[in-house]
């Protein structure tokens, strides 16, 4: 240690981000997670026991997850060593486990090995931690934003419990907020910013329950409006004056200060400090100048696209089409590829609407069409437009039910054969010798088109068709023919 280490110090303090800055030190200062941190809950009994097992922390960016392993590091008596597996390759982790068994042997001190972007870490190199999370020598604590069930080893699973994070709540991000405004040491606090209660709304409502993002957006407005060409010139010393004079002028300049008439700032938001303006207004424009475009967390290949994906097709399921645009917003917005949501529409047509409404599926592929020939933005309207109908059209999944019960029975139930006479007789030699199509029925020479015939060596009924809209008709045609196959006799040639 020199004499400049603590300036260096000082210096590494200041260059990092308010987000990092403001990073809770204790539980008591940890702001979220309460399903599993609040009191008596089960990770809080362990971290106050520093009793720890290998952990798995899963959520999304900004809930908190580093946040709590720095709370960990501060709490634990415990060897602590964190780890970015977006920098970190195998010799790395080799030299740190190393480490972590020498330190059990000679001082008899576990490591907690703190693994932040775990998943970046392929099969082989999480592999490499396998024998030491076994053998007790460190406790892992990996950090997450994608499924652990895909993204991690299952040895690796099966010895970690697995805490799932939620995005925080509109409340925790406006303590957050305030907390940063009035922190003097680590925050905002010598800055005497005074927060408007819409720009307040604006940043808790757009963050998406990312702390980060939020406090990121909250320096990016303070540090604009501390900038020089913000800041407020000092006014020029006044001149000699008689004493009324002189306070009258000195009243004026006050009052025109604090109602921002002029000031240069934007809403009279200025530069703070002595001699200078009282204070920054954060207000809703530098709110929304701070976020110039809202970030849609939207992965294409992971939990964020099943998932909005699934709650579109239930939407449509449920007759929703309010709750289905939102989620086909979301996809779209996210940079999900149009042809996907115009497949499922496709699907959805058929399994979900089927012969309820048959245009159902008429209109989805005109969507479908619309979609590869217009392109983004605008197809974005044809697939609104089939949205509308699909949600909105009666809901029958006969048709799928009934090929799903199909596909059971031929791959659970006993093959059947074809029978002889709807067996193809188009070669020679296929009806004289092997009996081919003998005795077949035409039903066009029958009336109405119908005869009694048997077409499956068996009794099953796979199709039940409901009574809703266009599939009612359906359902009184096929009781119809079903009596009649029942009753056989009253075939008669055309």
């Amino acid at each position: 240690m020199d004499l400049f280490d603590d300036l260096r110090q000082e210096n590494r303090s200041k260059a990092r981000p308010l987000a990092a800055r403001m990073r809770p030190r204790t539980l008591d200062e940890y702001v979220g997670q309460g399903h599993f941190l609040g009191p008596g809950k089960l990770l809080r009994r362990m971290l106050l026991a520093d009793r720890l097992n290998s952990l798995i922390f899963y959520g999304p960016p900004g809930c908190g997850k580093t946040a709590l392993a720095h709370v960990i590091a501060n709490h634990t008596k415990s060897r602590f060593k964190p780890l970015n597996a977006v920098a970190a390759g195998i010799k790395e982790v080799r030299e740190l486990l190393a480490e972590a068994r020498s330190h059990l042997e000679e001082l008899g001190e576990r490591t907690i090995l703190f693994l932040d972007e775990m998943h970046r870490f392929n099969r082989a190199q999480q592999d490499v931690l396998l024998p030491d999370v076994e053998d007790g020598v460190i406790i892992l604590i990996g950090a997450t934003t994608q499924n652990p069930f895909f993204a991690i080893n299952t040895p690796l699973l099966s010895r970690s419990q697995i805490f799932r994070f939620e995005p925080l709540t509109r409340d925790d991000i406006r303590t957050l907020i305030s907390r940063a405004l009035a922190d003097k040491e680590r925050g905002q606090g010598k800055q005497n910013v005074t927060i408007t209660e819409d720009a307040m709304a604006f940043l808790v409502e757009t963050c998406d329950g990312d702390a980060r993002r939020a406090l990121t957006a909250l320096e990016i407005g303070v540090k604009s409006a501390l900038a020089p060409e913000n800041a407020k010139p000092t006014p020029p010393a006044p001149l000699p004056k008689g004493k009324g004079e002189q306070a009258r002028e000195t009243s004026v300049g006050a009052a025109s200060i604090s109602d921002g008439s002029n000031s240069p700032f934007p809403s009279g938001r200025g530069a703070g400090g002595v001699g200078s303006s009282p204070g920054i207004l954060f207000d809703i424009t530098l709110a929304q100048d701070s976020i110039q475009q809202k970030v849609i967390e939207f992965d294409p290949t992971g939990d964020t696209h099943y998932d909005t994906a699934s709650a579109f097709i239930k939407s449509l399921r449920g007759s929703d089409p309010d709750a289905a645009l939102y989620w086909m917003a979301r996809m779209l917005e996210g940079g999900e590829d149009p042809r996907f949501v115009a497949r499922r529409l496709v699907i959805f047509a058929s399994e979900d609407v089927g012969n309820a409404d048959p245009f159902g599926v008429v209109l989805a592929n005109a969507a479908w069409d619309a979609v590869e020939k217009v392109g983004l933005p605008e197809c974005r309207i044809n697939l609104a437009h089939a949205v509308c109908y699909l949600a909105t059209a009666l809901k029958s999944n006969a048709s799928y039910m009934a090929g799903e019960a199909a596909a059971k029975d031929v791959k659970e139930g006993r093959t059947l054969p074809v029978p002889l006479h709807l067996r193809d007789k188009g070669y020679r030699g296929a009806k004289e010798t092997f009996g081919h199509g003998v005795g077949y029925k035409y039903a066009h020479d029958f009336e109405g088109g119908w005869v009694d015939q048997e077409y499956i060596p068996t009794d099953a009924e796979y199709y039940h068709p409901t009574d809703r809209g266009h599939e009612g008709k359906i359902k009184a045609r096929l009781e119809e023919l079903r009596k009649r196959k029942k009753k056989p006799g009253d075939e008669r040639p055309a």
